[in-house]
């Protein structure tokens, strides 16, 4: 007459555990094959038909099974394995994480892997590994720019503004120039490469014609982007690109103009033409300093 094992118990707190852990994608694959083992069992099913059905052996079916039943969702775990224990354990870490706070040795601005590794008694790749697992890099540089304008802090307002809560029945326009553009004429085609492959290519040689300055505004809300290429870089062709920008905008509509204070565009020239179209608003910003 054949065995039968005895009925498993299992709380409904741990069935759905159980459950969670069979149809995850980030656990161990071993544990989602356990869950799925107890999961089989609690359902009544003998060993053979589970090992039948998850394509494992009975002794693998019966050894989880036994855990799950003497220990629980704790039985799931592998137990400690014997073997040497990690040198560089926890109390490692603390070690280095504590000497960091102290002041570095004298003739150093900080701490570095091989001070602290010689203050520790330890490796240099051990202390690294440490601070990889933190997220801590000691020699990263950071640099950041302060602008000079005075009224930088009121200026950067009105633009936050303007980008996060656009105005009423208006439209914001974000205004730059690309100066100094090579228009090079280049001939293209198609070549035949070693394998066989045809490929386009462009011929090595080219013909300069100049350059060109190119004047762009991107419409905020809706990502249209108006452009116009110039010969040169000067206030009146600055003015003639955004007579063309307002001859295609809504007439009902008031324009916010976001553009650096530098180049074509001047505060004499934005006045000017503020004068005479009384529908635009201009915000200026200062680029950063190079360097």
């Amino acid at each position: 007459m054949p065995r039968h094992a005895p009925e498993l118990e299992c709380s409904d707190e741990d069935r759905e555990q159980l459950v969670t852990w069979s149809k995850s994608r980030t656990e161990e694959a071993r544990f989602v094959l356990r869950a799925r083992i107890v999961l089989a069992c609690l359902e009544g099913r003998e060993i053979q038909q589970v090992a039948q059905d998850l394509r494992v052996s009975n002794p693998t079916v019966s050894k989880w099974r036994s855990r799950f039943a003497l220990f629980g969702l704790r039985g799931l775990w592998d137990r400690p394995r014997p073997g040497k224990p990690p040198t560089y354990g926890t109390a490692f870490r603390n070690r280095v994480l504590k000497l960091l706070e102290q002041t570095p040795p004298a003739g150093q601005a900080r701490w570095d892997a091989p001070s602290v590794a010689e203050q520790l008694g330890a490796t240099k790749h051990a202390v690294w590994r440490v601070l990889r697992a933190e997220g801590i890099y000691l020699h990263r540089l950071r640099s950041w720019c302060v602008s000079t304008d005075k009224e930088f802090a009121a200026k950067a307002a009105d633009i936050v503004g303007l980008y996060l809560n656009p105005p009423l029945n208006a439209l914001v326009l974000s205004v730059d120039e690309k100066p100094s553009i090579q228009a090079k004429e280049r001939a293209t085609g198609y070549v035949e490469t070693d394998s066989g492959a045809v490929a386009r290519a462009l011929k090595s040689t080219y013909k300069r014609h100049g350059t060109l300055n190119l004047f762009a505004a991107l419409e905020v809300s809706t990502g249209r982007v108006y452009g116009q290429t110039t010969d040169q870089k000067k206030r009146e062709d600055f003015q003639r690109f955004l007579d063309g920008v307002i001859a295609e905008l809504p007439a009902d509509k008031e324009i916010h103009v976001i553009l650096e204070t530098t180049t074509a565009r001047t505060s004499g020239m934005r006045s000017g033409w503020r004068s005479m179209k009384g529908r635009w608003c201009f915000t200026s910003r200062r680029p950063p300093p190079v360097g």
